[in-house]
């Protein structure tokens, strides 16, 4: 890891001991609630995936970022590449979209074209042996279809999908029909989706107003053909932020203090950072724990670059 998460994570509670699977069971059947008072390394196993560790290689492990560009540098791909890099990751990309954006708002976007995007892709995976793939902004249907595509041919690397369709500032970063995009062409290739509050609003078009909707939220996008949801709750009121972590067999909730003050590019570098651990591959859950550490501590020595409202997330301090 490359920060210390245990001194940040206030607490946490886990469901079964379960190992995660392809089997697609129904949600009434999870089991019942235990309490474990450390965390366990064993559970939540992922595709194999043996070229992405360093010690096989004498390289740094490779992860993808496929994601839109964010000139204000707070998101997006600059925040995906510094979270590759704090955590000892050597970072590709691909990118979607070109934004116009500061700590004021969006202005701009401009989709790449999808032969473009293709030709990323190909370049990268023609290359490179990948280690884990991580997407966020994908801008429209189309994108998401041709990503598909290229995911269909390498199964084996680990998938974390970051269903981006909102700015922090409100502005829109999608096309209409990108949701059923999702929904049909990348959610069953996802070994983890990572959706705020309001996206998961979004997806499940209803309202989640406690953790008892997120479990119920988080069920439900189980049950859309992923293999694991982390949801994040840090939209809900309370000075706790709580994140759960559900699979058809487990159950994993994150709880932390809350830090007061609006923030920018905290979903991105979490995705990026659980596909980090992933490539250095570390179990899932363990990938989330250390995720979920570097971010807060990253929040913790945030700042404000510009002259607007948001804090941007120092990566380079949550890494030392």
């Amino acid at each position: 890891m490359c920060c210390n998460s245990a001194g940040i994570l206030a607490k946490k509670q886990q469901l079964s001991s379960i190992p995660l699977g392809r089997a697609r069971s129904a949600t009434s059947r999870l089991p019942q609630i235990r309490h474990f008072s450390s965390p366990r390394t064993e559970s939540f196993p992922l595709r194999k995936n043996d070229t992405s560790v360093r010690a096989r290689s004498g390289r740094p492990p490779i992860a993808l970022t496929i994601a839109g560009s964010d000139s204000g540098g707070g998101a997006g791909i600059q925040a995906d590449l510094r979270t590759f890099s704090a955590f000892g990751v050597h970072g590709l990309s691909a990118i979607t979209a070109v934004t116009a954006q500061n700590t004021l708002g969006v202005t701009a976007v401009h989709e790449v074209p999808r032969a473009t995007l293709r030709a990323q892709l190909d370049a990268v995976f023609a290359d490179f042996r990948v280690g884990a793939v991580k997407t966020g902004m994908l801008a429209s249907a189309a994108l998401a279809r041709e990503i598909a595509r290229v995911l269909d041919d390498h199964p084996r690397v680990p998938f974390v999908l970051d269903p981006v369709l909102i700015a922090t500032t409100g502005a829109a970063l999608a096309r209409d029909g990108l949701v059923a995009a999702l929904r049909r062409h990348l959610f069953a290739r996802a070994d983890l989706l990572t959706p705020n509050i309001p996206e998961a609003e979004t997806l499940l078009d209803r309202k989640i107003r406690n953790q008892t909707d997120m479990h119920a939220a988080a069920a439900e996008l189980l049950d859309q053909g992923v293999r694991a949801v982390l949801l994040k709750g840090g939209h809900l009121r309370g000075s706790e932020v709580a994140d759960l972590l559900l699979t058809h067999d487990a159950e994993h909730w994150f709880r932390q203090r809350r830090i007061r003050g609006e923030s920018h590019g905290t979903g991105c570098s979490l995705a990026s950072a659980i596909a980090a651990g992933l490539a250095r591959g570390e179990p899932l859950d363990a990938a989330v724990e250390g995720a979920i550490g570097f971010v807060h501590a990253a929040l913790v020595s945030g700042y404000h670059p510009g002259r607007g409202r948001l804090r941007v997330l120092d990566h380079l301090a949550a890494a030392r």
